[in-house]
């Protein structure tokens, strides 16, 4: 088994280093988004859910858009379709001939958030070395593609190792 050295502490398997790692860096990135949704008034899955529609080209099939809602939230498909229902029916997102397509008030609100983590995380990105973070998201993916490729129950029902 592979070991690997974290700061100056004993030589632990580097499955556990890497899963600390990402672990504490997903912790505080999900804090700061709280606090920005917070903020805005808007709930962590009404956020998601903008962002997955972004993965569509900001439109869909109303079946598709709830399956991958269902598969990347982690929702039954029942709750995936309340949860489109409400985002249509707040204004966010808009559903004619079958299709959901993004809102002008759904742009704005997701551009407003993730104008302000970009203001918040620009300076620390900053600090870090553009090929070093190349190298961490190479890693990751290719993480991500060998895991689900190997344990296949471990991905969303819809994923096929592309970039989402």
């Amino acid at each position: 088994m592979t070991e690997t050295r974290i700061e100056a502490g004993p030589l632990i398997p580097v499955g556990m280093a890497i899963g600390q790692t990402v672990g504490q860096a997903e912790a505080v990135m999900t804090r700061l988004l709280a606090g920005v949704l917070a903020e805005t008034g808007t709930a962590r899955q009404t956020y998601l859910a903008l962002q997955r529609l972004l993965v569509h080209g900001d439109a869909a099939p109303r079946e598709a858009y709830i399956r991958d809602l269902s598969d990347w939230l982690d929702l039954d498909l029942w709750s995936a379709g309340e949860l489109a229902d409400d985002l249509v029916a707040d204004g966010l997102l808009l559903l004619a001939d079958g299709n959901i397509r993004l809102a002008e008030a759904g742009s704005e609100l997701r551009e407003q958030i993730r104008g302000t983590i970009a203001e918040i995380t620009a300076p620390l990105y900053a600090e870090l070395d553009p090929a070093d973070i190349e190298t961490t998201v190479r890693t990751l993916r290719e993480l991500t593609r060998l895991t689900r490729a190997l344990y296949p129950a471990a991905a969303p029902a819809g994923a096929d190792g592309g970039r989402r």
